[in-house]
């Protein structure tokens, strides 16, 4: 088949969970025969220039054919010029499939829709609840779902409540397909010693992007007023959310217990998830988080909050505290902190658990098969 993937800002990029499940499903496919090209969009990272590569001239990425659409870098119009440009560029292009991610990206899914375009479209939350989204930008999201219910042939959901949300919202039946996880590489702390002087078992772990709907600021407010030696590492950059991030950085700089490091890849990545005492997600919206799922990948104790999307990734693991509570999440944070054996015993089986439970490869020839159809 010859594959069509639109909706992410660019591969190779750790930017989002969108870019990254783009990245496996294309190489996957690309591995099994099919043709994939991937529409990368134009512009700054949204971590900061240091973090910038090469992707606009990139031709081509484990076999992965790239196109790239250009953008203009405002805030407000740079996803909704892309969109434009990409769906056109998709419509009159020749494949078997066009897969759109996420739901602004489908606000002009009726042109490939009037060509008789076969369109998959996933969800990857619903991202109009999000706060850094209001106004146009908010209305525009919605505007893309209800284009996605009305005009794609398929729609694929990472988690049962968006399943319920699709059905009774717009009586649209769509297909549950997880994101998957990767066997990693667990490392001894090397780049974060030197760094940061950081130690196995000596730090909580904070890893994503610095969003309010991740809920860091519940985090550094709970672990301000525990009594601990352990260091709170905040790992992650921003995303289209400046604001959000100065006010988590000011939160941080009362308490030199916290370490803030930016955004962070390769080696120093895995060291951070690989010597972590414990991971915490305190979110209060999600579509399926990646960087749960690397988490316990990596063997991590996770502590998150109850909402469905952070429960349901391994119902089996992790220990929930109550959303938005910043008291009930101090009270098991201290909890965790002084009971070692309760963290050990969470660790336990973590990454063999995930591995079967979320294989890329089972994904991947689900995704196909739903083509087909």
């Amino acid at each position: 088949m010859k594959i069509l993937m639109v909706g992410h800002k660019r591969i190779p990029s750790r930017e989002g969970g969108v870019e990254r499940v783009v990245e496996e499903l294309g190489v996957r496919m690309v591995e099994k025969g099919h043709t994939v090209y991937a529409f990368n969009r134009s512009g700054k990272h949204v971590s900061g220039k240091e973090f910038e590569t090469t992707h606009e001239k990139l031709k081509s990425y484990k076999g992965i054919k790239i196109k790239t659409v250009p953008t203009i870098n405002l805030k407000s119009l740079n996803a909704v010029i892309y969109a434009f440009f990409a769906t056109i560029a998709a419509t009159f292009r020749r494949s078997d499939v066009i897969h759109f991610h996420t739901e602004g990206i489908c606000a002009f899914l009726f042109l490939p829709w009037l060509f008789r375009k076969n369109i998959v479209v996933t969800i990857h939350g619903l991202d109009w609840k999000r706060d850094k989204w209001k106004g146009f930008s908010k209305k525009f999201i919605m505007f893309g779902e209800k284009c996605a219910a009305k005009f794609a042939d398929k729609i694929i959901v990472l988690s049962e409540d968006t399943k319920q949300y699709f059905l009774d919202t717009y009586k649209r039946e769509t297909v549950y397909i997880p994101n998957g996880a990767n066997p990693v590489v667990n490392r001894q702390a090397d780049i974060i010693k030197q760094k940061y002087d950081l130690e196995k078992d000596s730090y909580i772990l904070f890893l994503a992007r610095l969003v309010p709907e991740k809920g860091l600021h519940y985090l550094l407010d709970a672990f301000r007023d525990i009594d601990t030696d352990m260091k709170l590492v905040v790992a992650g950059g921003g995303s289209h959310s400046n604001d959000y991030v100065e006010k988590v950085t000011k939160l941080a700089a009362r308490d030199d217990r916290v370490i803030m490091t930016g955004f962070v890849q390769g080696q120093e990545l895995d060291e951070l998830y690989s010597n972590a005492y414990l991971y915490v997600l305190p979110s209060d919206i999600e579509g399926m988080p990646m960087s749960l799922l690397e988490a316990y990948t990596y063997g991590n104790c996770c502590l998150i909050s109850d909402i469905y999307e952070n429960v349901n990734v391994a119902p089996e693991k992790g220990i929930t505290f109550k959303h938005s509570d910043v008291d009930d999440l101090k009270k098991k944070l201290e909890e965790l902190i002084h009971n070692e054996e309760l963290v050990k015993e969470n660790k336990t089986g973590t990454t063999e658990y995930i591995l079967k439970k979320f294989s890329w490869d089972e994904i991947v020839d689900k995704t196909l098969k739903l083509y087909k159809k």
